[in-house]
């Protein structure tokens, strides 16, 4: 199990081989391409990206990452101890493993994981409140990825609460918590909050930290605005 590092404990986990499933042979009668193409007057026009949501993860990316709250500013720190900031809204894949502990672990399966590309940002908000949103789309053939790649964040995140967290809204997948605030002494209080979720090859994570308590709205509502844009 891999954790992310800055005090958090979400894991991920190698991805399951498993072998494509065969489509089953067409057996009905009459199925094939027309002879001809039917006249542009005739042909239907194209799904606008609300209704391909396949073309509009082909875009640029970087470009669907939810928007920043109000009172949001871009952060000047990683929100990620020992972690990079992300250039021109991109973290590579090394970059990436870095906010891990199993950094070179993590790196490793991201690569057997076929991860294509890292849309990223951080925000920083009110004194020393920080936000971190990553988008990790999986390459052609990999989709599950996405999948396999929530399920570990969120399955983790419960383990870590001992709980199941909140379903977000228009997902059967992603789900968001808030932990209790952890006390150290020396230290300020910790609070923090993330959610994780899928569709189709791109997978999302928020996490959201704070020396102040964070509300159940702020990470559902970034959850799921975040979750309309893909």
């Amino acid at each position: 199990m891999l954790g992310l590092v800055g005090g958090t404990a979400v894991g991920y986990g190698v991805q399951a081989q498993r072998p494509a499933t065969p489509l089953p042979a067409l057996s009905q009668p009459g199925l094939g391409y027309p002879a001809e193409s039917l006249p542009k007057d005739k042909a239907p026009d194209p799904l606008s990206d609300k209704e391909d949501r396949g073309r509009r993860t082909e875009g640029d990316l970087r470009k669907l990452i939810v928007a920043k709250p109000k009172g949001a500013r871009e952060s000047r720190l990683p929100v990620f101890e020992g972690g990079t900031m992300p250039v021109d809204g991109w973290l590579s894949t090394a970059g990436y493993s870095l906010e891990f502990v199993e950094e070179d672990l993590a790196f490793q399966d991201f690569v057997e994981d076929d991860i294509r590309r890292i849309a990223a940002t951080d925000w920083a908000r009110g004194e020393y409140g920080q936000v971190a949103v990553r988008l990790v789309q999986f390459r052609d053939g990999a989709a599950e990825g996405a999948r396999y790649h929530a399920e570990s964040q969120i399955g983790d995140a419960s383990s870590d609460t001992d709980a199941e967290g909140y379903q977000v809204k228009g997902s059967g997948n992603a789900r968001y918590f808030v932990y209790p605030v952890r006390n150290k002494p020396g230290y300020l209080p910790s609070y923090e909050a993330r959610a994780a979720g899928y569709r189709g090859d791109v997978m999302f994570a928020i996490h959201i930290f704070d020396t102040k308590p964070i509300s159940k709205k702020d990470i559902r509502t970034l959850a799921e605005q975040q979750l309309e844009r893909l």
